[in-house]
């Protein structure tokens, strides 16, 4: 047995949850809790404006790596590309320092599977510090490849998932070379850390505001502001009431930035077989309508025409 298949062969140590502060593995945040400090370092070196853009463009371009990397493609497999691009869009999604892409698309699809229910691995139940980044340091380190056994099979996956910090690393020592330690502090530090948290928004507050189209049997819900923040993603409800499309904002006036990227790569036969939304998402019998009456606000099926988008 090769060193990459005893990786995925290995048996996923049972599990128990935190329930009190003193159960999470706080070791393992310390540099996760240190990088948002890093970028106050830059009182002592100053910036320039070019830090700032490459802050801004570092920033985007991830972020368009977890959206339309790790979850529309790894997670969901929405839409097909080549062996050699789906290596490129693991290697971009994983410069965000958000772990490997099996170990992303396995607690992806979990979440999934118990939304908002007991086994979601970021309950949104349990509050907004535990769906937004609490349960990352909650004995949820290991990667259960039983659940991604569709991309497990590659083992330039399986290894970039193992040293799942050789892109961030990379990343951060090519900012620092050309930027010098300004670039570092802002350009990757602070970049990193907004983008950690644009991320988590859709974990966490994307089940707690905003409005429900659909009844997806979860509190997921849509939200302009998040849509923009995380180049569409903020589309939640949308996205969990049919998550087999690669456009996550149905509608024309629903910004999705990362759907259109795709878009432009499938023209450039990049990518291909992009999935569109079934006929039944614009059904209006299928969306859900807020009862507006004396008693307490509820939300049943019913025919109606289509809501606005949240803001």
């Amino acid at each position: 047995m090769s060193f990459l298949d005893s990786i995925v062969a290995r048996p996923l140590p049972t599990r128990r949850s935190a329930r009190s502060l003193a159960e999470y593995q706080w070791v393992g945040a310390l540099p996760f809790i240190g990088l948002h400090f890093v970028p106050l370092l830059a009182i002592y070196t100053g910036t320039r404006w070019q830090d700032w853009a490459v802050c801004a463009g570092l920033y985007v371009v991830r972020m368009f790596g977890v959206t339309g990397g790790y979850h529309r493609y790894f997670s969901h497999r929405t839409y097909k590309t080549s062996r050699v691009f789906q290596f490129v869009l693991a290697f971009l999604a994983q410069s965000s320092s958000q772990k490997g892409a099996l170990w992303w698309a396995a607690n992806h699809r979990t979440h999934h599977k118990y939304s908002d229910q007991d086994g979601d691995p970021h309950d949104s139940r349990r509050g907004f510090w535990y769906s937004h980044c609490g349960w990352i340091f909650d004995h949820t380190e290991h990667t259960d490849y039983s659940k991604v056994k569709d991309l497990a099979k590659y083992p330039e996956l399986v290894f970039l998932n193992h040293f799942h910090h050789v892109p961030t690393v990379a990343l951060g020592t090519l900012v620092y070379l050309l930027m010098g330690w300004s670039g570092l502090f802002i350009g990757f530090a602070l970049s990193t850390v907004l983008l950690w948290h644009g991320t988590f928004t859709i974990n966490s507050l994307a089940h707690m505001i905003g409005r429900q189209r659909y009844a997806s049997n979860d509190d997921s819900k849509n939200h302009f502001g998040l849509a923009l923040l995380t180049l569409g993603e903020g589309w939640h409800n949308n996205h969990h009431y049919f998550m087999g499309s690669t456009r996550q904002g149905f509608f024309w006036w629903e910004l999705d930035i990362t759907y259109g990227i795709l878009k432009v790569l499938s023209w450039l036969r990049i990518v291909w077989d992009l999935k569109e939304p079934p006929a039944r998402v614009y059904d209006p019998r299928s969306m859900l309508k807020v009862v507006e009456a004396s008693e307490p606000p509820r939300e049943v099926p019913v025919a109606s025409s289509v809501l606005p988008p949240a803001a």
